[in-house]
């Protein structure tokens, strides 16, 4: 029953993801990505939301489980580093903190244009991108 709270959570957040980017995509200048930026902090507020107000609620696991990791976790996973990164802070662990957050920034970008050169090697190696 838990795995299937965690899916139907994961399906619905990404779907309001989705959703919720592209409607304010529309709305908005496409030459900066505000509805990915709207969704990570309407995530983390979300998320952190969500693990205080269920800390003292009488939820089955399987609900939280749905409402955090299920819904929370699809809809963005900045809202998990964000809190992830609030809870080391709390508990005093302020070097670690700091280590994650802007490790996870800076090696996560560093792993896209990594991955993104990747891909074109193989494309141009499958013959599937002209070389230039």
């Amino acid at each position: 029953m838990h795995l299937i709270c965690l899916a139907l959570g994961g399906a619905l957040g990404t779907l309001a993801r989705y959703g919720l980017s592209g409607w304010i995509l529309s709305l908005s200048d496409p030459r900066f990505p505000w509805g990915t930026l709207a969704v990570n902090l309407l995530g983390s507020l979300a998320l952190g939301f969500t693990v205080r107000a269920t800390e003292f609620a009488p939820l089955a696991p399987e609900l939280r489980g749905l409402l955090t990791v299920g819904f929370c976790g699809a809809f963005t996973t900045f809202s998990t580093l964000s809190y992830e990164t609030v809870t080391l802070a709390q508990d005093g662990a302020w070097t670690r903190a700091a280590l994650y957050a802007f490790g996870s920034l800076g090696i996560g970008i560093a792993a896209m244009l990594a991955g993104s050169s990747l891909g074109t090697l193989v494309s141009r190696f499958a013959g599937l991108v002209p070389a230039g």
